[in-house]
């Protein structure tokens, strides 16, 4: 049974007060200087090290902005949290859980569109369930196993809870609506072809026009963005490219505002464990600005959401 510290329960600070504070402890220690890489796994280093909760957050056209919080599960099982700074990197780690060492997918989720995830969604043996922060998991049930990618982008489908995307192996895309405590209603079949796709996130609106968009990549090393027109039954408008030669990196995800700067980002690891900032535009071209590298040693997580 996963165990889940009750991170993101109480205390909650807001985005201003949480840049504050993080600034300065930047200025009265140096423990401070690596603290966007991954820490020694010993017992003392994941309970000592506290990061500022999330808070409430600006918003961004009609939906609020996800906070840009960033986990890792290793490969041990045990799960790990980083806040944001604020100024484009994230805060020593927190460890928040342990038990998820057969967990094959896993995705945060913000169920009231306040800008704060509230829980997450993984998929282990086959089953899907539903973690609400400082709470036990609830198993929402078997057959999952047919995904071979499940991610929420937050709303697609134009109510407030955050809803799920799940792609098939012969590259079905589904999106299952969100009631906003965890569980869904019928999935709706939204896209095929999308097997294409190595690579599927998204964590809110990138092209500031209020909805949550979706960004993909594909084989070739492509990086398209889907923009999101709010409706269930057609979650997508005409994709455009975001850019290409990105399959020299093996891993990105997007977990929301990391810079505070009210757009979307994406955060990517490369095969070496450096992990990279692509700050977004709030535009169609450019759609991110130049990388930033923002840690060191990311990969000994097994899965970054």
């Amino acid at each position: 049974m996963a165990k889940i510290s009750g991170l993101n329960t109480t205390g909650f600070l807001s985005r201003v007060t949480v840049a504050a504070i993080t600034a300065a402890l930047v200025s009265t220690t140096t423990a401070a200087v690596a603290a966007d890489q991954p820490q020694p796994r010993s017992a003392a280093a994941a309970t000592d090290v506290q990061a500022p909760a999330a808070g409430t957050f600006a918003t961004q056209g009609a939906s609020a902005v996800a906070d840009g919080e960033l986990r890792g599960v290793d490969r041990d099982g045990f799960m790990y949290a980083y806040m944001p700074t604020g100024t484009g990197g994230f805060g020593p780690r927190q460890y928040v859980g342990s038990g998820w060492e057969r967990t094959n997918h896993f995705t945060m989720a913000d169920q009231n569109a306040d800008g704060e995830t509230d829980g997450a969604w993984g998929v282990t043996g086959g089953r899907l369930h539903y973690t609400a922060w400082g709470q036990s998991t609830t198993d929402l049930g078997g057959g999952w196993g047919v995904f071979n990618k499940v991610v929420s982008v937050g709303d697609l489908g134009g109510a407030a809870p955050a809803d799920l995307l799940a792609r098939d192996a012969a590259g079905n895309l589904y999106l299952y609506l969100g009631y906003g405590n965890g569980k869904f209603a019928p999935r709706v079949k939204v896209g095929t072809g999308w097997g294409s796709m190595n690579q599927i996130t998204g964590k809110g609106d990138l092209n500031n026009d209020g909805k949550n968009d979706v960004v993909a990549r594909d084989t070739a090393g492509n990086l398209w963005v889907y923009p999101g027109t709010g409706s269930y039954q057609k979650p997508f408008g005409n994709r455009y490219k975001a850019g290409s030669g990105w399959n020299s990196l093996p891993t990105f995800v997007s977990s929301g505002d990391v810079d505070y700067d009210g757009v979307t980002d994406l955060v990517a690891r490369d095969s070496a464990g450096n992990l990279y900032l692509y700050p977004g535009t709030g535009a169609t071209s450019p759609a991110f600005k130049a990388r930033t590298k923002i840690g060191t040693g990311w990969n000994t997580y097994r899965l970054i959401f």
